[in-house]
């Protein structure tokens, strides 16, 4: 049977803006009929393959998001000594297999970018310089379809791509489907963005503001539930479920650390999770966003979030039995448990078949 994985995470964040909209404001979202501030799914995911737990434990084992595939090869073709519109050619010829190629209505003299911002794993990118290599020498590569076959994987050592899924638009055989599932962290109480009217001094001009502007923040305290399929996760990855015991021990540490990095250098927000629950099962998973439909309002928040929390697990628990075989909790305020417990407990779940 599948085994589950599932993280429910609540991190108290200060002023700040860690997440964005098209007007530079905190990301908001209308829950039971309450305004709350959110962050997206897709920048928590962002922040957590950024981490340092990813990138330094993980570093031979990370994706490359791009659609200038074609530049770098091109680029390498010439510091190995080619000449560059050869390089251009025979980068083409490779980079297309990631998808089409468009140089930028704009300005023809920019450079071709792919179509497709394709997530690339490591292999592949060894792969497809190879293959440029190939093409430069005058070698005539496989049309179609069998030339992709040659780079493109459906299973390798990304982890990200195993973690996160990733979508070719113009082939979806090697599609793959994401082993790790992130919802949209919400406040779990009452939230709206404030606005921030500020002024900075002209050093050689101290008489009135040398410029003035506006800024959004807010704050709060922050529900967030990641499951990740561990069966979907050693597949992806061929089967190295060595590498997903590692992968889930960075997701675990992430969760609980990584944060986006919006507006960080005006506001300083560095938050760690006070509290997480960590669950193991093969029962089909259930997030716990209903616990703040009704929004939080006795005080202190930080341990009425905690108690509708749990409170809703159980609730649902008794109604439809567990969703879980075992689970840990790690609540800082309470001096309960701690983050290497978490980690060990969600790796121990990978290392489970082994």
């Amino acid at each position: 049977m599948t085994v589950f994985v599932q993280f429910h995470v609540l991190t108290k964040y200060g002023p700040s803006n860690p997440n964005r909209d098209d007007q530079g404001r905190p990301k908001q979202a209308n829950i039971g009929g309450f305004p709350r501030l959110r962050i997206s799914s897709q920048s928590s995911k962002r922040a957590i393959r950024g981490s340092t737990f990813f990138a330094l434990d993980l570093a031979d084992h990370l994706g490359t998001r791009t659609k200038r595939l074609f530049e770098r090869l091109r680029d390498k073709l010439i510091t190995d000594g080619a000449e560059p519109n050869d390089a251009a050619a025979a980068a083409g010829q490779v980079a297309t297999i990631f998808g089409k190629l468009k140089t930028p209505e704009k300005n023809a003299q920019e450079e071709k970018i792919g179509t497709t911002l394709a997530f690339i794993s490591p292999a592949e990118w060894k792969l497809a310089e190879d293959l440029a290599d190939k093409v430069l020498a005058g070698e005539d590569l496989p049309k179609d379809k069998e030339l992709k076959k040659i780079v493109l994987r459906k299973a390798d050592g990304a982890i990200d791509i195993a973690m996160f899924g990733r979508m070719l638009a113009d082939d979806a055989d090697f599609n793959r489907d994401a082993a790790v599932q992130v919802s949209h962290a919400i406040t779990t109480h009452t939230a709206v963005a404030e606005d921030d009217w500020y002024s900075a001094v002209d050093d050689l001009n101290k008489a009135g503001a040398g410029h003035l502007d506006e800024s959004g923040f807010g704050s709060g305290i922050y529900y967030q539930y990641v499951c990740v399929n561990v069966d979907l996760l050693v597949e992806n990855l061929a089967g190295d479920r060595e590498l997903a015991a590692k992968g889930i021990e960075a997701l675990a540490r992430a969760v609980a650390m990584a944060t986006p990095t919006g507006k960080q250098n005006s506001f300083a927000n560095r938050p760690r999770a006070y509290f997480v629950r960590a669950e193991v099962g093969s029962q089909q998973p259930r997030d716990l966003t209903g616990a703040f439909f009704t929004p939080i309002k006795d005080q202190p928040w930080e341990r009425s979030s905690v108690e509708a929390l749990t409170k809703t697990a159980a609730n649902i628990d008794r109604a439809y039995g567990k969703a879980y075989d075992a689970t840990v909790v790690m609540d800082v305020p309470a001096g309960i448990g701690s983050l290497d417990e978490i980690v060990a407990f969600a790796t121990a779940a990978v290392k489970a078949d082994a």
